[in-house]
């Protein structure tokens, strides 16, 4: 593959992926707000009827991208899966968001 072949796709790349991290605050309005809150907090009555945890506790802190990235597809609780209806890219983006609420 040629130099600029391969910068051609390097780039197309890197504009997939930042076009996914762009997303990420828009799929997690329309997937996970309601329940989660808008600050993560879970604080919003179906968050609270529901039972759902606070991005901020530590015990959610602690868990791994890969286990959110497995709660996020396969569901846990009262909370659906979301395999089918978000792709593996979005699902990454949403774990980096959910991370930044974290802070």
């Amino acid at each position: 593959m040629s130099f600029p072949l391969k910068a051609a796709v390097l780039t197309a790349a890197l504009f997939a992926a930042a076009s996914m991290h762009a997303q990420a605050p828009a799929n997690y309005t329309a997937k996970c707000q309601m329940c989660h809150g808008a600050t993560g907090g879970a604080d919003t009555p179906a968050g609270k009827a529901m039972g759902t945890k606070s991005f901020k506790l530590p015990d959610v802190i602690k868990e791994s991208d890969a286990d959110l990235t497995t709660i996020i597809k396969s569901g846990k609780g009262k909370m659906p899966a979301f395999t089918g209806k978000l792709k593996d890219p979005e699902i990454a983006s949403l774990v980096v968001f959910i991370r930044t609420l974290q802070k």
